[in-house]
Order: C-alpha cells, then structure tokens, then sequence
C-alpha cells in the first residue's frame, strides 16, 4: 500500500508540474501578445517558429527594461514639436528633404529619450517594446525614404512616409490625444 500511495504522491506532482509549466508557458505567450500586438505576429513570420519569436521578444523586452528610458523636459518637448512643424511646412517645396529630416528628426528623438540608435533594425526592435503599434509605421517610413534617396517614388509616397514618420512621431512624444484636438477644433 505505501508503494501505491507514493506512486500515486509521484504521479501527482508530476501531473501538477506539468500543468504548472503549461500555465506559465500561456501566461507568457499572453503576455507577449498584449504587450506586442501586432508587432508578435509580425515575429512569428519572421522566426517561422512560435518558440524563437517568443524568445526574441522576450529578449527585446528584457534589452529595452535595462536602458534609461527617460521622458522628456517641457521646452525639449516643445523644441521637438517645433522642429517636426518645420519639417512638415518644407514638405511642400522639398519633399525629399523633408523625409530626411523627418528620418533625423526622430532618431534625435528616440536618442534623447534614452533609446540606443547605432542601426536601424536594433532600433525598430527596442521602440517595438514600448510603442508596438507604429513599429511597423516606422520601418514603412525608413524603407519609402529609402526610396525617396533613390528617387523612385512619387510625391504620393514621399507624404505616405511623412505619414508613417509623424505616427510614430507622436507615439514617442505621446501627442497623439492634443493633435486629435487640434484636428476637431
């Protein structure tokens, strides 16, 4: 009977260990999928595999909670604000150089706020985790300038790039709500 009972002790922590370990392994794929949204299904294609996309992201969220995010002054805030209106204004007489400015504009930005701005994809990886909704805003705008550099496109795409660069623009210095004001009055 002792044998039994402790068979049955034994069967049962390992019962409860693996549910234990497919709760967590839930909870952290839930997690992932909150705090990523589209940005997670964007890594499982680009992974091909559930497991690497989770440890990516898991790894880019443990990368961006080790640096200094910080938020920005009032008059830096104000500063930039000024700067992106002045970009937005040379669109109409020079696009192209609008987007470039654009471009700078908000790696000045990223840089100030603490993100590390070396290469362009570690960049789009680190604002993925705080800000996963215009990620893909971001690289969509750096690929048309990208073109734009070439002079492949028209003005069409060169104000869909300006587009793309303000989202995230906004995102970053949280300006969205005061623009959608604006837009209203």
């Amino acid at each position: 009977m002792d044998n039994t009972l402790l068979i049955a002790v034994i069967a049962g922590l390992v019962i409860l260990a693996v549910a234990a370990w497919f709760f967590l392994k839930q909870r952290r794929r839930t997690h992932l999928q909150k705090k990523f949204g589209p940005e997670y299904d964007r890594a499982l294609v680009e992974e091909g595999d559930r497991k690497r996309a989770e440890r990516e992201l898991a790894s880019r969220e443990a990368r961006v909670k080790r640096l200094e995010i910080r938020a920005l002054a009032p008059e830096q805030r104000a500063r930039f604000l000024e700067s992106w209106q002045r970009a937005q204004a040379d669109f109409v007489d020079a696009p192209a150089q609008a987007i470039e400015e654009a471009d700078r504009l908000v790696t000045r930005l990223m840089e100030t706020l603490g993100y590390p701005v070396a290469k362009f994809e570690q960049r789009a990886a680190d604002v993925s985790v705080d800000h996963p909704h215009v990620v893909e805003n971001y690289r969509t705008a750096r690929d048309l300038a990208i073109e734009s550099r070439r002079g492949t496109v028209n003005t069409e795409s060169q104000r869909q790039a300006m587009v793309h660069y303000r989202a995230l623009f906004e995102d970053l210095l949280e300006t969205r709500a005061d623009h959608e004001v604006e837009v209203r009055r």
